[in-house]
C-alpha cells in the first residue's frame, strides 16, 4: 500500500490487533516490491495485507515470495494488482469490497432522493430570488413518491442500493444480464432491458463493473432515451458513460447528473461539468472516506483472524466471478 495511507487505515488499536494476529513489523509498508529491504520480507511472507496502491503481483514478484499463500485486501477491487499468476499459484484472495459497498450505496441513496426532490435546483432558485416563490407550482414534478429508479448492475453495491431504496415508495427497475428472474423477484425489483430502463426511469444509477463490454454502456443513444429532467447517477466507473455525449446533454440542460467518477478520472480544468448548475460533481468520494476506512480495516482484520484459525474467508475473491466483477 502507499505509505501515506497506512495511518489512515490502521489506528493504534487496529495496529495492535494486526500485530496480535501476525508476526510482522508494523513499520514496514511497501509500495514497491523491488525496494531495498522489501525482497527479504517478501521471501518469508505467508500473507500479504494490502490496500490501495498495491503493485501488481506479477510472476516475478510471486517468484520472490515462495511461501505466500494468501492476500487479504483491506479495500474494494483487487483488479489492479491480481494477475493470472495468483490464480495459477492457488493463492487465496479476500477483499473488503462488501464493506466498501455500503458508503457507495449510502451516497447513491442520498443523491437519488435529493435528485427526485429537486433539492439542489430549489436551493439555487431560493438563493437567486431570496423571497417567496410558489414552490408547489414551480416544482410540481418533484418528490420521491412512485418515482421510477433504474439500477444498472445488480452488483454488491447495486444490491445495497436496492435494499436502501426498498422502504421508499418507488418503482425499482434493474438491468443486469446475469440476474435471473427469480433473483430479481427476491430483490423486489423489475428486471428490464437497458433501453427500457433508460426510457422509463426518473433516475438511472450505475453500479456495473468497468469491462470491455460495459465501456460507454450509457452512450449518446441511451442518453437520448432518458426523459427530459431525468438524472444520471454514476458512482461506479467513469468509463461506463460516454463523457462527450453526456456533456452535450448536460450543457443543453435536458438532463441532470451526479458524477462521483468520470472519464478521465480528473476532468480537464476547462470542462463545463465543473460549473453547470444541473451537475453535482464530486472527486471519487462515494467509497470509503475518512472514518469509513476503519470499516474496511475491520473487515480485513476479521479475515486475517479467520485465516489464522484455519477457517475459510468470509469474503473470498473467486476466479469464476473475477472476470465480471469490479
Amino acid at each position: 500500500m502507499r505509505p501515506d495511507l497506512r495511518p489512515l487505515l490502521l489506528d493504534p488499536a487496529r495496529t495492535a490487533r494486526l500485530t496480535g494476529l501476525a508476526d510482522l513489523d508494523p513499520a514496514l509498508v511497501a509500495d514497491d516490491f523491488a525496494a531495498p529491504g522489501v525482497a527479504a520480507e517478501l521471501a518469508r511472507a505467508d500473507v500479504l495485507f494490502t490496500f490501495w496502491g498495491c503493485p501488481p503481483l506479477t510472476p516475478e514478484v510471486l517468484a520472490g515470495a515462495p511461501r505466500l499463500r494468501a492476500v487479504v485486501h483491506a479495500a474494494g477491487s483487487v483488479r489492479g494488482f491480481v494477475t493470472d499468476a495468483c490464480w495459477e499459484r492457488g493463492i487465496a484472495l479476500s477483499s473488503a469490497a462488501d464493506a466498501n459497498a455500503l458508503p457507495v450505496a449510502e451516497y447513491a441513496l442520498a443523491m437519488i432522493l435529493l435528485a427526485n426532490k429537486r433539492a439542489l435546483a430549489a436551493r439555487d432558485r431560493y438563493r437567486a430570488v431570496r423571497g417567496q416563490v410558489s414552490w408547489q407550482h414551480e416544482y410540481r414534478d418533484a418528490g420521491n413518491f412512485r418515482r421510477a429508479v433504474g439500477i444498472v448492475g445488480a452488483s454488491r453495491t447495486g444490491r445495497r442500493v436496492i435494499a436502501l431504496l426498498a422502504p421508499h415508495d418507488m418503482e425499482l427497475l434493474v438491468y443486469d444480464p446475469y440476474l435471473s428472474a427469480g433473483d430479481a423477484r427476491a430483490l423486489g425489483v423489475e428486471p428490464v432491458g437497458l433501453d427500457e430502463l433508460c426510457e422509463r426511469c426518473d433516475v438511472v444509477s450505475l453500479h456495473a463493473p468497468a469491462l470491455p463490454e460495459t465501456r460507454h454502456l450509457i452512450d449518446e443513444r441511451r442518453l437520448g432515451l432518458m426523459p427530459d429532467g431525468a438524472t444520471l447517477v454514476n458512482t461506479a466507473r467513469g468509463a461506463l458513460v460516454d463523457t462527450g455525449a453526456l456533456t452535450r446533454e448536460l450543457t443543453g440542460g435536458r438532463l441532470n447528473a451526479v458524477l462521483d467518477v468520470t472519464e478521465p478520472e480528473i476532468l480537464p480544468p476547462g470542462s463545463p461539468l465543473y460549473d453547470l448548475d444541473n451537475v453535482v460533481l464530486t472527486p471519487h468520494i462515494a467509497g470509503s472516506l475518512g472514518g469509513e476506512l476503519h470499516r474496511m480495516a475491520d473487515s480485513a482484520l476479521d479475515e486475517l483472524e479467520r485465516l489464522a484459525r484455519g477457517r475459510p474467508f468470509a469474503h473470498p475473491v473467486v476466479r469464476e466471478r473475477f472476470a465480471r466483477s469490479a
